[in-house]
């Protein structure tokens, strides 16, 4: 695979990863607002965990590929 498709690639997943981790935590105030604190706690944590490994792969492709910081 070519550099810009990897560097391209890398960008995609990080905005994947932040739409994730944006939706876990709607989620979670939804379910907080309904008085079911665990399954809000539970929602959070899936969102922040898969968002972020999702925006760390993308950074580390970004990376390989020659990002610039």
């Amino acid at each position: 695979m070519p550099p810009p498709f990897l560097y391209r690639l890398g960008k995609f997943l990080e905005g994947v990863g932040l739409l994730v981790i944006l939706v876990g935590l709607s989620m979670s105030i939804g379910l907080g607002f309904e008085d079911e604190g665990l399954a809000s706690m539970a929602s959070e944590f899936r969102g922040l965990m898969l968002g972020g490994g999702l925006f760390a792969l993308g950074y580390l492709l970004e990376r390989v590929a020659g990002g610039r910081s």
